[in-house]
């Protein structure tokens, strides 16, 4: 999901989703995704013509006293916003009113505090004990008496509500401190701003250290992050949790952006990918589902155990922070992206293990890309998918149940079935948009029809129960609608046989909130093809070809597939036979997906597992240097036996912690970096590499180690990493020193310190005796012991470099800033004098390759 995360971003999503993809060569470039391009299309023809309004400049406003008099704050009205979602009937008519006075207020700021981070209790202390009392007494008149207090539903006070809104909370001169210490809190990963609605979804996963957790439309990462911490938050002292989030999105820039967001997570249990979301690889090397199970030692499938599902939308529940939605808002926008979302929640179906659960969640108030979405996954699905009432968790969070009957509108007329929209549009106007049930010859292929059991109808939220919103979808007296074409609003309602009041809405008036949709989906069967669409794949090739590239060679660059050239005379029909589910070496169409969207449990296979290992020995050895993603570095473990020892020996990192099999560098000629994966992540990477490298990945596991560049005699070609510290810190034996208070703030505020100038004499005798090279400098604090203090998950500790006469830190600004306040907040010692500075002289420029 897109638009809540940024109001002007769906426009940059969807760009890049059609066409703009540089990284991975002008051949995909071209390949024809008229989905996303049509969409495209039509959303910027949209948006470009209309101007925009900008506000004025610092220049200009203090050029005129403080004012642009030409300019105007935009216009929170647009008559067929109001139009379409009266006739919806998202809200009852006395609520209108109120519901369209939160729409035009500001969105109140909200954060959520890492709970798996070391410093967590000092942060909530912060909270409740310094700054929520202080707001009180200053900004209470201002901003109610509760400026700032947890949010009630959000488990363990994690999640943080305030009166104001981050335009406020920048700009009032009483909030300084307070904004100062979110922004640092958030550089660090101690905290994430986000906005309330958006936490709801990860917490209906009901995730476990355990899970194996797919986030597929992930950028920018709030989201992702949320489900680290899920996985890292019950896990034992030193040990690293079984699961892993594998986190993927389709817009290179993205990608990077949402690695940078995930990187203050510090986590050996991540791996991003760049994919279509609808055509994300299917890693498979059993024949069948019989067979995963069968070599419990090794992963035969790539699935998973939660799939969050955060689709891309048209994004008006971000109406309040994004006030260029009531400009650019038109009905025609989620038309426009309903087949996408329904392809993109498919796909995650397939990917999900039997007894797993799918989120399906939107920013959008709309059903066409809501209710609608979900009636059609059920009826793809049939019996392999169950909707799930979760009106009993999170109690606190005030939702409304899912709508069961909604018009769709094209251009100025409304329609209730598919059979009333005219046949030019018929390609336009899908029949899944509709609330029926019934499924006719233009319906999807594969779509069966079941009967779906009843059950009673309970509360849904603590004030608004099934029959109130079954009240609210026909009562429309009172309500004006505007002039609309083709809408009888006394004819026959269709009505979903579908449960879709399990679903979940949630509106802003009801908790001062945006607005969000979320399903939650159970799966009970594997999806075969004709649940899917249709029992055949048709791929445009010749069957001569066919028989051609079995005598073929493999290609170099891709050892373990078969790469079929297209024909566009020809058509090739294969049956969805079992033989076909699951097999090593399937069709890919797309960088390794097939191209069908909805082809997503079924692949063709036209060489035994064995027929592609007949490389040499050389061409083996070039192939694990490069990768077959154009732009994008191999992911290559790190197996220099004797590399790996000099660290372990000069570290003195116990066997306990496992190295080898754990490292991997994407470097393909000087591994300048290495990055330790889990055992979970390590499983998947081996997995890919034997399907032919089918997954595009941008990043994976925690820094570290590093090459160093000293010339001070190291032994050790590799130092350690900060981020990778508090990982391996319980298992290092070596390279160690103990500092007090003292001297470990004076080492994070100056950087650089000579050996003789330390508080603590033997301290500096004790680093001058050390030979030169990284080290590590702990915290002491009281009279523990050594064995104690590392295994301590609030022990304090830094990277330091040994050099010829000095300490030196290698800790970033950032990092180095947020130690300096927790020892501040723990010791009470504040930041040292001028003469200090004099004496300690801050030294620049030493780089040993941070």
């Amino acid at each position: 999901m897109l638009a809540a995360r940024n109001p002007v971003s769906l426009h940059h999503r969807i760009v890049a989703g059609g066409q703009r993809r540089r990284c991975v060569g002008g051949s995909e470039r071209n390949r024809g995704r008229t989905q996303g391009r049509h969409f495209t299309q039509a959303l910027e023809s949209l948006w470009r013509h209309s101007p925009r309004i900008h506000p004025p400049s610092a220049a200009a406003a203090a050029a005129g006293g403080g004012a642009n008099p030409s300019w105007q704050p935009p216009v929170l009205e647009n008559a067929a916003f109001e139009e379409y979602y009266k006739v919806q009937q998202i809200v009852r008519k006395e609520e209108w009113d109120a519901f369209m006075s939160v729409l035009r207020k500001p969105l109140p700021a909200t954060f959520r505090i890492n709970a798996s981070c070391q410093f967590y209790k000092d942060i909530c202390s912060k909270l409740e004990n310094d700054f929520r009392r202080s707001l009180e007494s200053e900004v209470s008149n201002e901003y109610g008496e509760d400026a700032i207090r947890p949010l009630p539903w959000y488990p363990g006070n994690l999640a943080w509500h305030l009166n104001f809104s981050r335009k406020e909370l920048r700009k009032n001169l009483a909030l300084e401190s307070f904004h100062e210490f979110l922004k640092h809190e958030s550089d660090v990963g101690n905290i994430t701003r986000q906005e309330a609605v958006s936490m709801v979804p990860p917490l209906f996963l009901n995730v476990q250290p355990d899970h194996h957790i797919l986030d597929l439309c992930a950028a920018p990462g709030s989201k992702t992050f949320q489900l680290l911490e899920m996985i890292h938050q019950s896990k034992e002292s030193g040990l690293l949790p079984g699961g892993l989030v594998m986190a993927n999105d389709i817009n290179v820039q993205r990608c990077d952006l949402l690695i940078h967001n995930t990187k203050r997570m510090c986590t050996a249990n991540l791996i991003v990918t760049n994919h279509e979301a609808q055509n994300f690889p299917n890693c498979s090397l059993a024949k069948d589902y019989s067979e995963v199970y069968k070599d419990t030692c090794k992963l035969q499938r790539l699935e998973f155990d939660r799939v969050l599902c955060d689709v891309p939308c048209s994004g008006d529940g971000t109406i309040r922070k994004g006030h260029d939605m009531w400009r650019k808002w038109n009905s025609g926008m989620g038309n426009q992206l309903h087949l996408l979302q329904v392809n993109i929640a498919m796909r995650g179906i397939a990917l999900l293990k039997v007894g797993g659960r799918m989120v399906y969640s939107t920013c959008s108030m709309n059903p066409v890309e809501n209710e609608a979405v979900v009636a059609e996954l059920l009826r793809r699905s049939g019996n392999s998918v169950e909707l799930l009432d979760v009106s009993c968790e999170l109690p606190e969070l005030v939702r409304r149940p899912g709508l069961s009957t909604w018009k769709v509108k094209d251009g100025g007329s409304w329609f209730q079935t598919h059979d009333d929209v005219p046949h030019d549009r018929k390609t336009v106007v899908l029949p899944s948009m509709f609330p029926s049930s019934d499924i006719t010859e233009e319906s999807h292929a594969g779509c069966g029809d079941f009967e779906m059991k009843t059950d009673n109808r309970s509360s849904f939220s603590r004030n608004c129960n099934v029959e109130e919103t079954r009240k609210n979808n026909h009562d429309m007296d009172g309500v004006s609608i505007g002039s609309t074409k083709n809408l009888d609003c006394t004819s026959n309602i269709m009505n979903s046989k579908f449960p879709l009041h399990r679903c979940m809405r949630i509106v802003p008036h009801d908790q001062n909130s945006g607005a969000f949709f979320i399903a939650v989906l159970h799966k009970l069967a594997p999806l075969n093809g004709s649940q899917i669409q249709g029992t055949k794949i048709q791929h445009t090739l010749g069957k001569d070809r066919i028989e051609q590239l079995h005598k073929e060679p493999q290609p170099e660059a891709r050892p373990y597939e078969t790469i079929l050239t297209r024909q566009h005379n020809n058509v090739l029909e294969v049956d969805d036979d079992a033989e076909l589910l699951g097999r090593r070496h399937n069709l890919n169409m797309d960088n390794g997906t097939s191209k069908d969207k909805n082809s997503t449990e079924v692949e063709m296979v036209f060489n035994d597992v064995e027929s592609g290992r007949e490389e040499s020995g050389d061409r083996m050895k070039k192939l694990q240097k490069q990768s077959r993603w154009k732009g994008v570095d191999p992911v290559l473990f790190f197996k220099d036996e004797v590399v790996i020892k000099s660290i372990r020996s000069f570290f003195g990192i116990k066997e306990s912690f496992s190295l080898e099999g754990h490292l991997v560098t994407r470097s393909t000629d000087n591994a300048r970096r290495m990055y330790y994966i889990s055992k979970s992540v390590k499983e998947i990477v081996e997995l890919n590499e034997q399907v032919g490298e089918q997954l595009k990945i941008a990043s994976l596991g925690v820094k570290m180690f590093e090459r160093h560049r000293s010339k001070d005699g190291c032994s050790c070609a590799y130092r350690l990493s900060y981020e990778g510290l508090s990982l391996l810190l319980p298992y290092i034996s070596k390279r160690i020193l103990y500092a007090s208070p003292v001297d470990f703030h004076r080492l994070l505020q100056y950087r650089t310190i000579n050996f003789a100038h330390f508080v603590d004499s033997r301290f500096g005798e004790e680093a001058a005796s050390l030979m030169p090279g990284c080290c590590v400098v702990v915290l002491v604090e009281g009279h523990k012991n050594a064995d104690s203090i590392l295994k301590d998950p609030m022990t304090i500790a830094i990277v330091c470099w040994r050099g010829k006469g000095t300490m030196n830190v290698m800790v970033s600004p950032p990092d180095r800033k947020d130690l300096l306040e927790r020892m501040a907040y723990r010791f009470g010692i504040k930041a040292s004098t001028e003469e200090d500075e004099k004496f300690y002289p801050k030294v620049n420029g030493f780089d040993q390759g941070s």
